[in-house]
């Protein structure tokens, strides 16, 4: 996402800002002030899409939340900033917080896709946002050529965030998706894999497919 210096911030508090903002438009609320997004390029687009088809054909196959994408609204805490990630999981548990309007509340999942602009935002604002709201998980990835890094923290036991994998790492497993992991080399390739192709690495998928497949023929048989 864009940082402050390169987006159009409006002074108005949280309530104007419900007001002035709808679904067409990609801005967040903090201390204050309306900050408008500017339209994400290609490379980020392409990375978001490989991320939301990942996660959500696992998500849905095992019934283990629901993803998100950009632009909806987070309302971290009632006080606190509104957020717009890039993506975000909300497990089973926490759905009665997703409303058709926003997520009241913090995810428990969010990944932020940073761009020339936004590095230090993703990385410090939103970085101390997260952690103070309790997103139990954040992943920042940068997919920029010739700056490819992929940055994966977990909330630790004192409440700040640890990172437990990054681009250089086999496997980044998931603490908050039961049983999901990738891999950061996928991150840098999403312009020639199928997610699909890719979800099939990761252990139970085919099996569970399998099933859902039989229960289907079962369904058509009866």
């Amino acid at each position: 996402m864009s940082a402050k210096q390169d987006s159009t911030i409006l002074k108005m508090n949280y309530e104007e800002f419900l007001e002035w903002s709808d679904e067409n438009v990609h801005a967040e609320w903090r201390d204050g002030e309306g900050i408008v997004q500017t339209p994400p390029k290609l490379i980020h687009q392409a990375v978001s899409d490989f991320l939301h088809n990942i996660l959500n054909l696992y998500i849905t196959l095992f019934d283990l939340g629901k993803v998100v994408t950009a632009p909806f609204e987070v309302k971290l805490s009632p006080g606190g900033a509104s957020r717009e990630p890039d993506l975000f999981f909300v497990a089973k548990e926490n759905l009665s917080r997703l409303t058709e309007e926003r997520l009241n509340g913090p995810p428990d999942l969010a990944v932020e896709i940073v761009s020339k602009s936004s590095v230090k935002f993703d990385r410090d604002e939103k970085f101390r946002d997260y952690q103070q709201a309790g997103v139990r998980e954040y992943w920042i990835i940068d997919p920029r050529p010739d700056k490819q890094r992929a940055d994966f923290y977990c909330l630790n036991d004192r409440g700040l965030y640890q990172l437990y994998a990054t681009e250089e790492d086999e496997k980044a497993v998931s603490e908050v998706i039961k049983g999901f992991w990738l891999s950061p080399e996928w991150l840098r390739q999403t312009d020639v894999l199928n997610p699909l192709t890719c979800l099939f690495h990761i252990d139970g998928v085919m099996e569970a497919v399998s099933s859902q497949m039989d229960k289907v023929k079962n369904r058509k048989s009866m």
